[in-house]
């Protein structure tokens, strides 16, 4: 690894990076549940590595972006464990490009961040 996380070889991994800066802390490096913020959690950690084998070999890509997501309420998925990302990310935006005066989409920021974590996830799949 070069120059920090999301880094490999001079290449830029923008899903490892968003995983590492904002799921790993609960969910570990390795998506295993094993993450650092599990002692002071009440609530069992998911294994991210084992979701497309709960799901009969394939990976719930959809479901996964709602939960990552978070400002739709998915009545299946129960209660709002995981942080919101959805709304994290659109204050991001708003905020990144309020000084300048270009047009641009909230909306593709956020599905932008989303689909490189929710892609990161997928390729932590067990195999």
């Amino acid at each position: 690894m070069i120059g920090g996380a999301g880094i490999v070889a001079g290449k830029f991994d923008f899903g490892k990076r968003e995983y590492e800066s904002k799921c790993a802390v609960c969910h570990g490096k390795s998506g295993k549940g094993n993450g650092p913020y599990t002692i002071v959690l009440v609530t069992k950690i998911a294994d991210l590595t084992t979701l497309s084998k709960r799901n009969n070999g394939v990976f719930p890509f959809a479901r996964v972006q709602e939960i990552i997501d978070g400002r739709q309420v998915v009545k299946a998925h129960g209660p709002r464990d995981v942080p919101i990302w959805g709304t994290d990310y659109l204050m991001e935006a708003r905020e990144s490009y309020s000084y300048i005066d270009v047009p641009y989409d909230p909306e593709a920021y956020v599905r932008t961040r989303i689909l490189a974590l929710t892609e990161y996830i997928h390729r932590l799949q067990a195999k």
